[in-house]
């Protein structure tokens, strides 16, 4: 998580130090800002940045910045290397490069880029490259914005950060056909977001977590994650899901994650933890360590449609009724290729699961293939009320469809269901992870009064 202590305290010296500076380069360099102001933009070099230099260009760097932020104006970086450590960036920034060729590497010694009650923060066409080098505890990336009105990434590049790449708390604005990768954390780490687009970025190689959408308490979001391809996340934290997730989303509600494509993510592609009313729609996930798309604990209104999960431990989850779970649509996914292995010894009933659901659900019109498991798992003991699962098609499932007939177990409608090449029985009631009923697709409901079995096809 982010920390909370503001980095202004430890930036103000600094700060200060760079604007007290500035005055002896700005005389001279007025001549630079009135020829900047016919081309629109200010060259960084007639405000004493060079390209390609091996000395650290910090001071300089601090001093274009504010120079351009009191004009009002954006900044032409050439190409080249730049050397900068512990910039703090104005209330305004306008920073934008060559792409490809245009180099920010950080010196070490702190943090790159650091803003704080910022307007307007706008990079384009930068690589900005951490170098691995290691970040101070006051910040939390490479690029570490808080309350920053809105902030722009666009067409960067972003390398080798030593915690995670960018770092957001309450940020509005987009980041967008970026490409991130080698980031010992995350890519892209957003808390209590106001506002922000994540759009069509590639990202690959990151330490513990692709793109994370969080809040410090549970409320409304928002923030669209679409258009994204995300690849090789690991889990270098370990645990059982807080880290390896390609999209993750925690106390984020009204969060849209759709048309990304993930794979070789170390947990899951997509996981949501307490994110009410969330998309997650049109996104292909393969290969996933454990559940592919996971909707978990305290979130109330969950649609996850049209997604091709192909490789996993465990297909689709929405789950978790006893934390208060609950309110669903899973439907038009194709599921297929599962594992009864995961990246943990998995608790009971075990991994190799299509779709699992609990509570005021509907599964209509999904396609399963190859869960070794169960093809559908709904409801867990006492924790089931309300699921529909109608209308969809399993093929090559241990079980194709587990249902609980645990006392306390709420209403279940199962019906219009094609089912074939089971090795266990179509419909099978089970008392926690253990079958206690025949075949439920032949015999009915067999007693038990929750269960609606009907005019299901086996083959």
């Amino acid at each position: 998580m982010l920390n909370r202590r503001s980095v202004l305290a430890g930036l103000a010296g600094a700060g200060g130090a760079l604007i007290g500076a500035a005055g002896p380069g700005l005389g001279a360099a007025a001549a630079g800002f009135e020829t900047a102001s016919i081309r629109g933009s200010i060259d960084a070099t007639e405000l004493g940045v060079f390209p390609g230099t091996y000395d650290d260009q910090s001071k300089a760097f601090g001093r274009m910045l504010e120079a351009a932020a009191d004009r009002g104006m954006p900044i032409a970086l050439p190409a080249g290397n730049y050397v900068v450590s512990n910039v703090t960036l104005p209330r305004r920034v306008v920073l934008t490069g060559t792409p490809g060729t245009t180099r920010i590497i950080y010196g070490g010694d702190g943090h790159l880029f650091a803003a704080e009650g910022a307007d307007h923060i706008e990079f384009s066409g930068l690589v900005i490259d951490g170098a691995n080098r290691w970040l101070s505890e006051q910040v939390q990336g490479m690029i570490d914005a808080r309350r920053v009105g809105r902030l722009v990434i666009d067409g960067c590049s972003l390398i080798g950060s030593g915690k995670n790449a960018v770092a957001l708390e309450r940020v509005g604005g987009r980041i967008e056909r970026s490409t991130i990768t080698g980031a010992a954390e995350a890519a892209i780490y957003s808390v209590d977001a106001q506002g922000l687009s994540i759009a069509d970025n590639e990202i690959a190689d990151c330490g513990n977590g692709g793109i994370l959408i969080h809040r410090w308490q549970a409320g409304e979001d928002g923030t669209m994650v679409t258009g994204n391809r995300i690849r090789r996340i690991a889990a270098r934290n370990g645990g059982t899901g807080q880290y390896g997730n390609g999209i993750n989303v925690f106390r984020a509600a009204g969060v849209i994650v759709s048309g990304n494509s993930l794979s070789d993510c170390a947990f899951s592609a997509i996981r949501s933890n307490s994110g009410s009313n969330i998309q997650v729609s049109g996104n292909t996930c393969l290969r996933s360590g454990e559940t592919a798309i996971y909707s978990e604990f305290a979130f109330e209104g969950a649609v996850i449609s049209n997604n091709i999960v192909d490789g996993a431990a465990n297909g689709i989850s929405i789950v978790n009724f006893n934390e208060g779970g609950r309110m669903g649509v899973c439907s038009g996914n194709v599921v297929r290729n599962l594992s009864e292995k995961g990246p943990y010894p998995a608790d009971s009933p075990g991994f190799g699961v299509g779709i699992t659901a609990e509570a005021d659900t509907a599964i209509t019109g999904n396609i399963i293939e190859n869960a070794p498991l169960y093809g559908m798992h709904l409801g867990w003991g006492p924790f089931l009320r309300n699921v529909t699962a109608t209308g969809n098609v399993i093929r090559k499932a241990g079980t194709g469809i587990a249902v609980s007939v645990v006392e306390g177990a709420g209403a279940v409608v199962i019906s219009d269901n094609v089912i074939s090449d089971v090795q266990h029985g179509a419909i099978v009631g089970h008392r926690w992870a253990d079958a206690a009923t025949g075949d439920l697709a032949r015999i009915g409901n067999d007693g038990h009064a929750h269960l609606t079995v009907e005019r299901n096809h086996v083959g």
